[in-house]
């Protein structure tokens, strides 16, 4: 079931996000210390669920007036059954209903489940002269926090 999230559910998504991002660690790829990015989220009308108790989220905000995909997660006891898929079909479609003509996101290139990922949903690589300056200042920010240990790319998807 894929739905907005409520109040009660943000505290739960923390460990979704947690596990999603142990992923990472076979790969060498390890966070920074920190809060999580579902953590620093107060409002639930920008996370779009799974179940009932939640088992993955979409967070949603905005960067350069287009809809920006800030976190997808799925805790890996549930993965590989579509449920990111779901997830991000939703997010794409509450994005367009808002009025949004294109959601981006940031992402590492060379990961299975990441930009590969995406590009075979319809998003593609935009080059860096393309970013707008919110984009920009994201990618600077990753940066700044050591998330760009590997590759990382802007996509871009057309709603």
């Amino acid at each position: 079931m894929i739905r907005w999230a409520e109040t009660a559910d943000l505290p739960a998504l923390v460990e979704v996000e947690l596990a999603a991002d142990g992923m990472f660690a076979p790969l060498g790829i390890h966070f920074p210390p920190g809060t999580t990015m579902i953590e620093e989220c107060d409002d639930p009308e920008t996370v779009i669920v799974a179940g009932r108790p939640p088992v993955g989220f979409a967070m949603l905000g905005t960067v350069d007036g287009l809809a920006h995909l800030e976190q997808l997660a799925v805790h890996p006891d549930h993965g590989r059954r579509g449920i990111g898929t779901r997830l991000l079909d939703a997010a794409c479609d509450a994005a367009a209903a808002s009025g949004a003509t294109a959601m981006t996101l940031t992402t590492f290139r060379d990961v299975p489940w990441n930009a590969p990922w995406y590009a075979g949903h319809g998003f593609a690589v935009l080059p860096p002269e393309e970013w707008g300056p919110g984009l920009t200042a994201l990618v600077r920010q990753e940066h700044a926090l050591g998330i760009d240990m590997e590759p990382r790319v802007v996509m871009r998807k057309d709603l």
